[in-house]
């Protein structure tokens, strides 16, 4: 049976390094504020969001709750992110995805002012990414509250953190990522290269998902799409990692893998929820107070 890659104690530990930093700010009367919009009624984003909010508590993060409905326009986005990047509280800003469909999401990841851009989901962090600007960061032992130029998109780190975190190092391995989006599947491939793994991106238009799953040493998936990830569909003694997040009916929540049948087969496991998601939120955390140091320059 596969060993649980639990991000709930790796989130724990963050958690606990920025509130410690936290508490040095509010020392010299300096708080940390991070901006949260939330737009529509997708169920996934609402546990995201909640799971946020509780976190930036234990962190000692102040949060700024922005909720809108689903038929809210572009232009009113646009101006919130506006407000938000002049607003001297807010040092971070993380606008929850999926967008409504009416609603060009880049625009809005692009308005955001790249010194508040925590989630690392503007084209600049992610250009960085590309051009190898800001891979040091991936080669830092733990976590440390330093500076960069730009923050790394958080989930995609997270994931790598992760596999650090039990000992796995990607060097010379098969990896493969279900998903090619720019929130998660293209950057996470990225530094997947980084590491030096070679690397497979799958999409819906590849035509047979399983053979290419069945060579990955590392597999890992983000598609939203519940039991895409079957236990046939898995190497013997792989590494999967669950980045899905889906609500079912009854509320429970599952990723895309279905984990009884893949756990029998892989050698490391994530759970959902429990696995990558908290490691995700406790890194967005972590740098709202980088942010923070910078704006008044502690950093």
């Amino acid at each position: 049976m596969a060993t649980l890659m639990k991000g709930t104690e790796l989130a724990a530990k963050i958690i606990g390094a920025v509130k410690e930093e936290t508490g040095r700010l509010a020392k010299h009367g300096i708080r940390a504020g991070l901006a949260l919009v939330l737009t529509g009624d997708d169920k996934s984003s609402y546990l995201y969001y909640q799971a946020t909010q509780n976190g930036a508590v234990r962190a000692g993060v102040d949060v700024y709750n922005h909720t809108l409905p689903a038929s809210v326009s572009l232009n009113e986005l646009l101006n919130l992110v506006k407000n938000l990047n002049s607003d001297e509280r807010i040092n971070g800003i993380l606008i929850f995805l999926p967008l409504p469909r009416h609603i060009d999401t880049r625009k809005v990841m692009n308005a955001i002012a790249p010194e508040k851009d925590v989630d690392g989901q503007g084209s600049i962090s992610v250009g960085r990414l590309s051009a190898d600007e800001s891979t040091t960061q991936l080669f830092e032992p733990g976590f440390t509250l330093s500076a960069k130029s730009t923050f790394l998109p958080c989930t995609p780190y997270g994931v790598m953190r992760l596999l650090e975190r039990y000992g796995i190092d990607p060097k010379g391995k098969k990896a493969v990522v279900v998903g090619k989006s720019l929130a998660v599947g293209k950057p996470l491939a990225m530094m997947l290269l980084v590491k030096e793994a070679t690397v497979t991106v799958c999409h819906r238009e590849t035509k047979d998902l399983g053979a290419e799953t069945r060579q990955a040493d590392i597999l890992c998936t983000a598609t939203g799409r519940t039991g895409l990830i079957t236990g046939d569909m898995v190497k013997e003694g792989a590494v999967v990692v669950d980045i899905g997040i889906n609500v079912l009916p009854n509320g429970h929540t599952v990723g895309d893998v279905d984990f009884d049948g893949a756990a029998k087969k892989a050698s490391f496991i994530t759970p959902v929820p429990g696995g990558v998601g908290p490691v995700t939120i406790a890194i967005v955390l972590k740098n709202t107070v980088i942010s923070a140091k910078r704006m008044v320059g502690m950093e």
